[in-house]
């Protein structure tokens, strides 16, 4: 027979019931014998006839202490036999939430991943494995939906410059008389999707790089990383002549510098992106109690207050960008963010434009 847990469970429900019974029935047999080997138990008797009268007392003590311990003996190898039926019942009784627990896991697959224990009873420890399994089930649930939304995504994002490189080189190939402008704009335009797919690969690089979590850990100042933000986003703010108003205070912190600065420059690159012409940007970072924080503010079009919890969903977008946004900004500030222990707070302008805070812990 397989050593299963209720076949482990019968025995030893009916091995602690053995040792119970043989110690009770031991008392109980010694208490007996006591009583009947007691001296004074046989009163006044004459001088002559005390060593009949003894021998005969040890003859039936005997006699009954015989008979004693068999029936003891049938009486515990009886109540042994029926614990062990009892122990195997009850047993199975306690194990059958651990069945439909077996039961579940077996039948949960990536295809139906929606299929729940569901055990009702009282909160004890199986009621609470139940139930921290059905919560599992439930974030592999989402865990797979998204992974499933993001491969998708993914697959038609990167399609997308495929397919306007490949009909700019057919336009191209297709003209008898093909001009040197028309190659160039040809070659121009696939260079533009050429630049627009390494981008997306390298933010999803970036983005699975920060899943896995922070490998290296370095003192940095948010202030310096803010700076440098900004300057690589001059060219665009330039272009939309937006007013920059930024107060950049000591705010010294830890992590891996290159993460935190990709999410840094995410962030200020979406205030720049998602802006109108003649808007305006505000970066501040400061020292708290305990942490470094950044926020950042800007102009823009009304965002929808129920949309601002899907923002960091990968390639998630409000609208279509024209200069070549990939929707993954968001998702790989909340990815580096959650890496190193830290808060990101978006939300939505009544004026329009999004307001976002960034804590992360201090320095040591």
């Amino acid at each position: 027979m397989r050593p299963t847990v209720r076949l482990k469970m019968t025995l030893l429900y009916a091995g602690v019931f053995f040792v119970a019974g043989a110690l009770l029935l031991s008392v109980s047999y010694v208490l007996v014998r006591n009583n009947l080997t007691d001296p004074t138990a046989a009163g006044t008797v004459a001088p002559g006839d005390w060593a009949l009268q003894q021998t005969i007392s040890h003859e039936l003590a005997s006699d009954a202490l015989h008979k004693l311990r068999s029936q003891y003996a049938i009486a515990l190898a009886a109540m042994t036999g029926l614990s062990v039926l009892l122990g195997w019942g009850v047993a199975g009784r306690v194990l059958r939430p651990l069945q439909r627990i077996t039961a579940t896991a077996q039948r949960v697959s990536q295809d139906n991943l929606d299929e729940r224990i569901g055990l009702e009873g009282p909160r004890d420890e199986l009621k609470e494995l139940a139930d921290t399994f059905d919560d599992m089930l439930e974030r592999l649930d989402l865990a797979f939906a998204a992974q499933r939304r993001f491969v998708a995504n993914a697959s038609h994002e990167l399609r997308t410059p495929l397919t306007v490189m490949r009909t700019a080189i057919d336009v191209a190939l297709a003209k008898p008389n093909r001009t040197t402008g028309q190659l160039e704009d040809m070659a121009a335009r696939v260079r533009r999707s050429v630049d627009r797919a390494e981008h997306m690969i390298e933010a999803l690089l970036v983005l699975a790089i920060s899943d896995q979590g922070v490998t290296s850990s370095e003192l940095l100042d948010l202030s310096a990383v803010a700076e440098d933000a900004l300057e690589l986003a001059a060219p665009g703010i330039a272009r939309l002549g937006l007013r920059v108003e930024a107060d950049l205070g000591p705010a010294e912190t830890t992590g891996d510098q290159q993460l935190i600065e990709r999410m840094v420059w995410n962030l200020v690159d979406n205030a720049v992106r998602h802006n109108e012409p003649g808007g305006w940007i505000r970066l501040t970072t400061s020292r708290y109690p305990g942490g470094a924080e950044l926020r950042i503010a800007n102009s823009g079009p009304v965002v929808p207050p129920g949309a601002v919890p899907t923002l960091a969903e990968p390639f998630r977008r409000i609208a279509k960008q024209p200069d070549g946004g990939v929707g993954l900004g968001l998702s790989i500030a909340q990815s580096v963010s959650t890496a190193h222990g830290a808060h990101l707070d978006v939300r939505s302008q009544p004026e329009g434009g999004l307001a976002v805070s960034l804590t992360l812990p201090g320095r040591p």
